[in-house]
């Protein structure tokens, strides 16, 4: 699409698009309204921006963190309304919503769409989707994925005075009635993952306090006796008492060469920062208690507080956007990343030397195309979905992975080719990449899990077992892998070694409140697991007891599929620049969209990348065959001048999002209409 269609696409809304009406908000209660319900013409007057999402999907925590100051700027004009849509069954219990909404500090009022009513009615195909309602009641733009917030803050800049000046617009109060607190300010609130500290420093466990924003040193009795960071959401570094973190996450303990090089104990995942922090753990105090010398440090290794927006990426680590990295492990002579934002693993290197300073640190891309969904074979070419805990093998020649939103346990091994650790250069600022960026030398491989939409609670061979969501795993002394099967609430025991015919999946402990976190205290006979039960707030030991096969559950996402005639089928990805933004063809097309399907022969026609936000599709099938649809689009935005020319060193913003929408073949129509920005 060239710069001056953009033009005129964007100064032409009305002319384009019909007019709809908004459908009413229909759902099973409501959540921050002391129970009252909303309906759309009780929020007639002013602007509404209904946020379609589910807590499992990190996407979706990027869009309630992008809306804070929007909702700030705009109180009295605008009303955000959460629509929560959920993934899985776990999420459509009540208490799990009340709980997403405490953990995660939304502040707006919440409609429990548990049964995906008004999904439906708004024709929303991806998590997450904002759709904006003017005061007068009528859509006036549906935007999917992430990054939206400054384009939705040009459009009311826009609308606002339209309607002040037309006299609909109805300035407000905030509609929100925080929830109860249930949790005391000196426990655990939220917690996610727990590090057993070995006497070198100190002894007791470290544990990230997430809800609390902060870390807590607990003793043998698991009681807290000191915490790191002083509980207030931020970014700072320096002494233990005044630093700051976000929703930290996963921890590493670095070997104890390494850590004397870096100067740093334990790194951590900081993920709603998007940086990688190092902390120096206070020395000369009794084992778990408060120091008496040197207090503890907190650094930051990598990341710059911003989050990556582009799928791709590597440099110096402090001036390279991450976005949410969940955990972290040190394999293979190098600390491993899971960022989760991005759906992929990404290694950072300290700089070398004896005492090396952590801006000679570089950050790459380990594995991991962007692309979300569940796809082994090499490095480079491997899908992931959420990557949110990584553990070494007992052997320390592979690395287990936790992909949360495959319900899979994958592991990335070592081929026989020495990994190239350079940094990729990115050729095009605008875009991602089209080459592969990870480093080769290394290869994906599931063991238990089968896809994006598929999950359950079953145990036996690894080929059909199924999870749902799990976020925690350790190793276990004979080398099987413990798995926090989080959403099953439940602790799963995979083992590599099971002979022919005997369960490869077992379970350990079920009724969990949503376990995040495991490690394992001891050794041998005498080895106990450590839980982290995050919607409990709390630790528990449990016995390292043999496992039993247990469950015969199996699910499956079922999102409503969308009719679509078999044979061809017109795809149309709408996007429509914000005001002051125009499409830049200077260098070629802005755009790129990639288009493939499970199975892969639904697609007769149209599959691979293009240029260009249109494409014919050939769809094969009889009536009433299903599969899923993967469109991954991406658009490159850049600041206008004065004369409404695209100056050569614009700012460029880049919209992109991934859609898997389920298709059901018949009498449908004959046209897909998806879209990433459309107004």
């Amino acid at each position: 699409m060239s710069t001056s269609t953009s033009r005129t696409a964007s100064t032409s809304r009305t002319a384009r698009t019909p007019r709809t009406r908004a459908p009413e908000l229909v759902g099973r209660r409501w959540v921050g309204t002391d129970g009252r319900a909303l309906r759309m013409a009780d929020l007639r007057g002013r602007f509404v921006l209904l946020d379609f999402w589910t807590s499992c999907c990190v996407n979706c925590l990027h869009v309630l963190d992008e809306l804070r100051d929007l909702e700030e700027r705009w109180a009295a004009e605008l009303v955000v309304v959460g629509v929560h849509s959920p993934k899985f069954p776990h999420e459509a219990e009540p208490g799990v919503l009340d709980d997403a909404v405490r953990r995660y500090e939304v502040h707006h009022p919440v409609l429990d769409d548990a049964d995906m009513t008004t999904w439906r009615a708004f024709a929303a195909r991806a998590w997450p989707t904002l759709v904006l309602v003017d005061p007068t009641g009528y859509v006036v733009a549906s935007l999917s994925g992430e990054g939206h917030a400054h384009g939705l803050d040009a459009l009311l800049t826009e609308l606002v005075p339209e309607h002040e000046e037309r006299g609909t617009l109805v300035r407000g109060e905030r509609l929100f009635a925080p929830l109860p607190e249930e949790v005391p300010a000196d426990g655990l609130r939220f917690p996610s993952s727990a590090l057993v500290l070995p006497e070198r420093l100190g002894g007791g466990v470290l544990v990230t306090d997430t809800g609390h924003h902060r870390l807590a040193v607990l003793d043998d009795d698991l009681a807290v006796v000191r915490t790191v960071g002083d509980g207030a959401r931020g970014l700072l570094d320096g002494d233990g008492a005044t630093a700051r973190f976000a929703e930290p996450q996963g921890l590493c303990l670095l070997p104890e060469d390494v850590a004397e090089r870096l100067g740093v104990d334990v790194v951590v995942a900081d993920s709603a920062n998007h940086a990688v922090r190092g902390v120096r753990l206070a020395r000369e105090g009794e084992p778990g208690g408060e120091p008496e010398g040197e207090p503890d440090r907190v650094t930051t290794l990598a990341g710059t507080g911003e989050q990556l927006r582009r799928r791709e990426g590597g440099g110096p680590a402090l001036a390279q956007h991450l976005s949410t990295p969940w955990d972290v492990a040190w394999w293979d002579g190098q600390l491993v990343v899971a960022m989760a934002g991005l759906h992929q693993l990404w290694a950072l290197e300290p700089g070398a030397g004896e005492a090396p300073d952590p801006a000679d640190g570089v950050v790459r891309v380990l594995a991991g195309t962007s692309a979300e969904g569940l796809r082994d074979g090499d490095a480079e070419q491997a899908w992931f979905a959420q990557t949110s805990r990584l553990v070494p093998s007992a052997d320390g020649a592979a690395l287990w992975v936790v992909d949360s939103e495959t319900s899979a346990l994958r592991r990335l091994v070592r081929t026989g080719d020495a990994p190239d650790r350079s940094v990729p250069v990115v050729e095009d600022a605008r875009l991602a990449n089209a080459a592969p960026v990870a480093a080769p030398g290394y290869a994906v491989e599931t063991l238990v899990g089968s896809g994006l939409f598929d999950f359950g609670d079953r145990d036996g061979g690894a080929g059909e077992a199924l999870l749902q969501h799990p976020l925690g795993a350790a190793v276990l002394p004979d080398g099987s892998v413990v798995v926090a099967d989080t959403y099953n609430g439940a602790l799963r025991r995979y083992d590599p070694a099971a002979a022919p015919g005997e369960p490869a999946v077992t379970t350990l402990a079920a009724d969990l409140a949503e376990p995040t976190g495991v490690a394992v205290v001891g050794e041998g006979q005498d080895a106990e697991l450590l839980v982290v039960e995050s919607r409990a707030h709390r630790l528990l030991r449990l016995p390292l007891a043999a496992g039993r096969a247990v469950g015969a559950a199996a699910g499956r996402v079922e999102r409503p599929p969308t009719p679509l005639a078999a044979g061809p089928v017109d795809l149309r990805v709408r996007f429509v620049p914000p005001a002051g933004q125009h499409l830049d063809d200077r260098w070629g097309s802005p755009v790129r969209v990639v288009v493939s399907a499970s199975p892969p022969d639904l697609l007769a026609d149209g599959a691979g990348t293009t240029t260009a936000l249109d494409r014919p599709l050939v769809l094969r099938g009889e009536a009433g065959a299903r599969g899923v649809l993967h469109v991954s689009a991406q658009a490159a935005a850049c600041d206008a001048g004065e004369d409404g020319e695209v100056p050569e060193h614009a700012a460029c913003h880049l919209y992109q999002q991934d859609w898997g929408i389920p298709v059901v073949l018949g009498d449908g129509p004959g046209e897909l209409v998806l879209d990433l920005r459309g107004v």
